[in-house]
């Protein structure tokens, strides 16, 4: 089990969030390295249609849910037929299929397998009569997780902190800095003049987003800055309940809701001030998207986010579900610019240093060869 790796990637999901970004940007550095890897990814899925779009070698498989036990007898096989040494699940249900695929293969060519952790929640949260126990505790060999925050939650969960790896997410600086600057037509789009601060959230709409406490801060920081304007940018299942909660307090007029963009790059550029106010965060790519654009940030102190913000040097952090925090915190920023701006080129200093893709690659890369 020495040499190269040989890499069975594994990711679920059928849509696109920041875990199918973050292996995309993996399976890209790989490459660049010399690394080549397989993609085992739902069938239809947009994570399988990207990484073909960039020139990876893509399965596709119909996947039922964790108890879909053709998988792994098809992993299993991909793992003979190529030799592959490492089998690395990017999601909670492929985390079941490579360790069912490594019992499957015998003896001294069983794969080491790396399971990929990007949320703060303890693993016992959703489990089916404590049966995650049993999931997270046995047959995984190292555990990547995006935050220290994470990293403690397993460890109180009581896995082994030995098997435990912190690498940070990164992101693509290049396609922030190098986003188009159409800040004048995409603030018309959203409805938002010039000269009106614009206050915005680029995240899925889910519960443990916390986008409720943003849209609840609103009405307090329009008592004191009447021409501010608002947007959360995403969609998800929450998204018609937060535009419901506008309207009941009065402000839909001042927000947008234009779901899911493609453009994001380009609409931070439209953005003063970025929020994200989280209750439960793995890490938080979306901040540093943000602060790869030089925005100003309001965060929370959910999971890993405190790794990225650090209070009044690069970032302001609030108490988790507190509107009236999150208010005072944007509140502060639009009335003191210059103090905003030292935050902002702090930030874009910490991201560009810490928290690049390649930065991440890296640090995969360490846990692999470390096995190896």
């Amino acid at each position: 089990m020495t040499g190269a790796p040989r890499l069975l990637h594994v990711n679920t999901e059928r849509t696109w969030r920041g875990g199918e970004q973050q292996t995309l940007y993996l399976l890209d550095g790989l490459r660049a390295r010399g690394i080549e890897g397989l993609l085992v990814a739902k069938q239809g899925s947009v994570m399988a249609e990207r990484a073909r779009r960039a020139g990876h070698t893509v399965i596709e498989m119909r996947m039922h849910g964790e108890v879909d036990f053709s998988i792994p007898w098809k992993l299993a096989r991909l793992v003979r037929r190529h030799k592959l040494n490492i089998l690395h699940a990017h999601t909670s249900h492929a985390h079941v299929y490579v360790q069912l695929a490594r019992l499957l293969c015998s003896g001294a060519r069983q794969p080491k397998v790396v399971v990929h952790r990007r949320v703060d929640f303890s693993i016992y949260r959703r489990s089916f009569l404590g049966l995650n126990g049993i999931k997270y505790k046995y047959g995984v060999d190292r555990y990547i997780t995006v935050s220290e925050a994470i990293r403690q939650v397993l460890i109180a969960d009581g896995l082994d902190a030995l098997r435990i790896e912190v690498v940070h997410s990164g992101i693509d600086l290049q396609r922030i800095i190098a986003a188009p600057r159409k800040r004048g037509a995409l603030r018309a789009e959203l409805g938002v003049a010039d000269d009106a601060p614009l206050v915005a959230n680029v995240a899925h709409c889910a519960d443990h987003k916390g986008q409720t406490y943003f849209v609840q801060a609103i009405p307090k920081i329009l008592a004191r800055h009447p021409q501010a304007r608002f947007a959360i940018v995403g969609d998800g299942e929450l998204r018609a309940g937060l535009m419901e909660e506008a309207r009941a307090l009065g402000v839909a007029d001042r927000i947008a809701f234009p779901g899911f963009r493609r453009d994001v790059p380009a609409l931070l550029r439209a953005f003063d001030v970025f929020v994200m106010p989280s209750h439960l965060e793995g890490l938080g790519t979306s901040v540093l998207d943000a602060l790869a654009a030089k925005l100003p940030v309001v965060g929370t102190m959910a999971g890993g986010i405190p790794e990225i913000l650090r209070h009044e040097q690069n970032g302001l952090l609030c108490p988790v579900r507190d509107p009236q925090a999150l208010a005072e915190a944007v509140c502060r920023l639009l009335a003191e610019p210059a103090f905003a701006g030292r935050l902002a080129e702090q930030g874009f200093t910490r991201v560009c240093r810490e928290f690049s893709t390649q930065a991440m690659v890296e640090g995969v890369l360490r846990v692999y060869l470390g096995l190896l």
